[in-house]
């Protein structure tokens, strides 16, 4: 089913303030990052009691990804990953690599398309560290540099969050709303470049089309599809899971590959969304606490019967 959704997640008040990344930033660089590590759990405790909204949002996810109700030890291991991700997320973007663990799945994939030549789109999700999957430039020679792609308001928020990690950063962030956002895309893609995205959440006004997932019907956006499709590009599945301690698991999947002469542009794009959503339930089910979900995403009150 097709509609056009209002994303109440986007209405939420963002937490946390540049200055507390400042300072969370400053300890992991100067103090190190088991000093930093210890200062998460009367975060996460803070959040546990002080947030019911999200907190109830994420007991539902998890229920639906376990199978059964998640104990609070459980909620608690879900949230404590999340800030797992967010404090590593500093070291990783200040290049210390050499604090973490990477193991790359579909090692063979991410050889073919970084010595291709032919840029790519990439798709995420909110789903353990995106930052974690640039770590494979490190172990598959020759990889290209990766551009993020999001709407306006939140790019101006990552920049916000990127400046107080790593004034020095330079990341590339392709705003859409921006005149010249396609033309950049286009550009970088010509060059090479992968071209990053995140495809499970949608914005207010957004076509989304409604799937089965984790046992009822949730909205995903069909945008990052048709881009892909109308670009003609080969689309990628990247995910950075964290499985704890140092270790991050990089997976590399192929989801479809719109560069094919001859393609039903409409039926490739449901069948590339169709794979994401299912393999996106995959993860989600091995990797339940990666998800970083805090909020209706099934929308519960308006979700179609």
């Amino acid at each position: 089913m097709n509609s056009r959704h209002d994303a109440n997640w986007t209405r939420q008040p963002e937490r946390g303030s540049v200055a507390l990344m400042r300072l969370i930033a400053w300890i992991g660089l100067h103090l190190g990052r088991p000093t930093a590590r210890a200062i998460l759990y009367p975060i996460c405790l803070y959040f546990m009691w002080f947030a019911p909204a999200p907190r109830r949002a994420g007991r539902a996810y998890l229920a639906r990804a376990l199978g059964r109700p998640a104990s609070w030890g459980e909620q608690f291991r879900h949230i404590h990953t999340f800030a797992s991700t967010i404090l590593d997320r500093i070291f990783l973007l200040n290049e210390r690599l050499d604090l973490f663990e990477f193991h790359l799945h579909g090692e063979e994939l991410a050889r073919q398309a970084s010595q291709g030549g032919q840029g790519r789109l990439v798709l995420g999700a909110h789903m353990g560290s995106f930052e974690a999957v640039r770590a494979i430039g490190h172990q598959v020679p020759d990889a290209p540099p990766v551009a993020l792609l999001m709407y306006e308001a939140n790019a101006q928020k990552m920049r916000r969050v990127l400046g107080a990690i790593n004034p020095n950063l330079t990341q590339e962030i392709i705003a859409l709303g921006e005149f010249d956002a396609m033309l950049r895309v286009q550009t970088r893609l010509v060059e090479g470049a992968f071209i990053g995205m995140l495809a499970d959440r949608s914005f207010q006004s957004d076509e989304v089309r409604w799937l089965p997932f984790l046992g009822a019907p949730a909205p995903f956006p069909l945008g990052p599809f048709r881009l892909a499709a109308l670009l003609r590009r080969p689309l990628l599945l990247m995910l950075g899971l964290y499985q704890g301690g140092r270790r991050y698991d990089i997976h590399f999947e192929l989801l479809a590959d719109f560069s094919q002469p001859g393609l039903d542009r409409q039926q490739a794009v449901e069948q590339a969304l169709a794979h994401y959503v299912a393999r996106l339930e995959h993860y989600c089910r091995a990797s339940p606490y990666n998800w970083f979900n805090f909020y209706d995403f099934w929308n519960t009150g308006h979700a179609p019967h």
